[in-house]
């Protein structure tokens, strides 16, 4: 395959007061940007992460994203049928894969996920894995709390944190 044949397809959506932008490749998606920022952060992460690629604007191509992701807004929806193509290290993999056994409606700590993941003493590099997370919601980072059990770091900011928990915990089964 060519550069010029590699391509991430982006597209926008609306959910309540969220504006969101995601991108896609053909192996998944690959970014969901934070909710109300400008397409540059989803610019500035591609440009990082896959230069190399030509990006194209494509409702189309992530329909079956976007309605996922709306149904889980709107608590329609608690886990995701969708292909992802997270880009990270394997280290970065690994603690995405570990976020990924949290249950719906649940929260971990960056302790636990170290543990998990056989590196307990590899808090803060699970933290900043964690931080790089590409996927927001699919990948559900925002499970993860302080040992305190304070909300921290995230994102989209902690009051975006907040509201996820809180509509997974308005709509456990």
């Amino acid at each position: 395959m060519t550069n010029a044949d590699k391509k991430v397809y982006w597209s926008h959506f609306q959910v309540n007061d969220w504006r969101f932008y995601l991108a896609k490749t053909d192996a998944g998606v690959c970014y969901i940007g934070s909710p109300n920022r400008p397409f540059t952060e989803v610019e500035t992460w591609l440009n990082k992460k896959l230069p190399k690629h030509t990006l194209l604007e494509s409702d189309n191509d992530l329909q079956k994203e976007i309605d996922q992701l709306t149904d889980y807004i709107n608590g329609k929806r608690q886990n995701f049928t969708i292909n992802m193509n997270p880009v990270g290290t394997e280290f970065q993999r690994i603690v995405w894969q570990a976020l990924q056994t949290i249950p719906f409606g649940e929260t971990r700590t960056y302790s636990e996920i170290a543990a998990d993941i056989n590196h307990p003493e590899a808090v803060r590099a699970v933290g900043t894995a964690i931080g790089a997370n590409p996927l927001l919601i699919v990948i559900p980072c925002h499970r993860i709390i302080a040992k305190n059990g304070k909300l921290s770091g995230f994102r989209a900011g902690v009051d975006v944190k907040q509201t996820l928990l809180q509509l997974e915990k308005n709509n456990q089964a």
